[in-house]
This record gives C-alpha cells, sequence and structure tokens, in this order.
C-alpha cells in the first residue's frame, strides 16, 4: 500500500531537461508564427542598417532572439565564474542578472520608440485613470504587462530586498514612470499615461508571483558571497 508514495520523485536533470524542452518548443512555435513579419526585417539587420531594423518592432524582436545565444552564453559564464568562488545559487544569480537585462531592455527599446511626429506633436499627457485602459485593446494590454515582466520576475531572486510583492509593485510602478516620463520629455509623440504605469506595475507583480517559489528569504544565507569553510574544532 505504501509502495507508490515510497518511489523515488523524478531527478532534478529530468526535470531540468523536460522544461528546457517545453520553453525550446515554445520559443519555436513563437518564432513560426512571427516568421515571415521577422524575415522582412531580417535583411536589413544583417547589413546592420539601422533603418529598418533597430527602428522597427520587427526589427527589434528578430535581435532580441539573435542575442538569446549570448544571453545564455553570459549566464554560463556567470555562473562557471561564481561556482569557481564557491558562491552559493550560482546559476540562479546569474539567470536572474542575465534575464533582467535580456528580458526588460527589448521592450523598453519598443517602448521608447518615436512616432510619426516625434518632435513635432505636442507633449501628450492622460492623468485619468482607466480611460485609456478601454482604448487599448487586447494586443495592448499584454504588451505593457510584458514591459516589465522580466523585472518583476527575477529581481526578486536576484536581490532579497526586493522580495516581497509591496516591493516589486513599487519598482514596476516606478521603472514605468520614468519611462513615461522620458517619452514626454523626449517628445516622442505618445501618450504619457497613468494606465500604462498601472498596466505595466500589475505585470511586474504577475511575473514576481509566478517566481515566487524561487525567491529568496531572510533565513538565507547570502548567496553572493564564498561559502565559509567551517572552523576546526578546539
Amino acid at each position: 500500500m505504501t509502495h507508490n508514495a515510497s518511489l523515488p520523485a523524478p531527478p532534478r536533470r529530468t526535470r531540468r531537461i523536460v522544461l528546457l524542452s517545453l520553453a525550446v518548443l515554445g520559443m519555436a512555435s513563437a518564432v513560426f508564427v512571427v516568421r515571415r513579419p521577422l524575415m522582412m526585417s531580417a535583411p536589413m539587420c544583417m547589413a546592420g542598417r539601422w533603418h529598418g531594423c533597430f527602428d522597427t518592432f520587427n526589427g527589434a524582436v528578430l535581435m532580441t532572439l539573435v542575442a538569446l545565444p549570448l544571453a545564455a552564453l553570459v549566464v554560463w559564464a556567470l555562473a562557471r565564474r561564481r561556482r569557481a568562488a564557491g558562491v552559493t545559487s550560482a546559476w540562479r544569480l546569474s539567470l536572474a542578472e542575465v534575464g533582467m537585462v535580456h528580458g526588460t531592455v527589448p521592450l523598453v527599446w519598443l517602448t521608447m520608440m518615436p512616432g510619426g511626429e516625434a518632435g513635432t506633436a505636442p507633449a501628450r499627457v492622460s492623468l485619468v485613470p482607466l480611460r485609456d485602459l478601454v482604448t487599448m485593446g487586447p494586443v495592448g494590454i499584454v504588451g505593457n504587462l510584458l514591459i516589465f515582466a522580466a523585472l518583476g520576475f527575477f529581481a526578486p531572486m536576484r536581490f532579497a530586498a526586493l522580495a516581497s510583492v509591496p516591493r516589486v509593485l513599487a519598482l514596476g510602478a516606478g521603472c514605468s514612470a520614468l519611462v513615461e516620463t522620458a517619452q514626454y520629455v523626449l517628445r516622442l509623440d505618445r501618450v504619457s499615461s497613468v494606465d500604462d504605469v498601472l498596466v505595466n506595475a500589475a505585470g511586474a507583480v504577475l511575473a514576481a508571483l509566478a517566481s515566487r517559489r524561487w525567491w529568496r528569504t531572510t533565513a538565507e544565507a547570502p548567496s553572493d558571497q564564498p561559502r565559509r569553510a567551517p572552523a576546526p574544532a578546539g
């Protein structure tokens, strides 16, 4: 009767392989869906041309995907260096650092792309909550939720001081407010909206809740410090 209960759990390596395989399949599916628009911008990006690559949505997404192997290599190099120094949670720290950058910078870049009348159109501000939320549409809402999702997912894993929902909410709202202020100051022909701040912060919180299992706790020893050898007895 206790035979099933006593069966060993699947090894961690097997679970990691399964999760990695699912991630690869998901990425391949996403690339298949957006293959046509990405290939339209590929010649411009491969030629190193700014116009048609880095100033377009398709080009930015393509370069983000192309940079994934480099990001994985950086994670491996950082983790290997930390493990050699005796740092605990080397892989988690390295993945969190690279994930925050690689998952946030491209989306902020897309958000800061100027509109057709940048520099000439007057700066626009919307300070009435929930008024612009209706006009965003599903695509706009999902896009705003994803802007700081990587930051909310990885920041509590990397920094123990951010391992709480209110702090992640404040972090997402603060970063979003900086982006909206920059859009207004630079006159990028975009609406600086309080709804953008709310949705961006909500996306960061939702992502943080998804990674809550891997947050550090104050009971853990600082993971970014080398292990200390135990003192000899006597």
